[in-house]
């Protein structure tokens, strides 16, 4: 099992840590440099939408959504912007 590695971020300002695997923080510093973004931009605007849940967790499905459409290229979404990084809401899907 990979261990799991802390790393601070700052999200809207404050500083935070979060624990991913190696493979998840690659695959985040993966989808900035796609996106031309830091990974605290890319955690504000997970914080921003995320709701209830935790900001890891959040991160985690964001990642595997980005990866989820590039691997259907889908077409690329608005830059900068919370809906280039997250899939289209459930309710457009159907």
């Amino acid at each position: 099992m990979t261990t799991l590695v802390n790393r601070n971020v700052v999200v809207d300002g404050r500083r935070t840590s979060m624990r991913l695997e190696p493979e998840m923080w690659e695959a985040l510093e993966e989808v900035c440099r796609r996106e031309d973004i830091t990974v605290s931009e890319f955690c504000s605007i997970v914080d921003g939408i995320r709701g209830d849940g935790g900001l890891t967790a959040a991160t985690r499905v964001c990642l595997l959504l980005y990866f989820r459409d590039v691997a259907q290229e889908k077409p690329r979404r608005t830059p900068r912007s919370a809906t280039k990084i997250l899939p289209a809401p459930a309710s457009e899907m159907v």
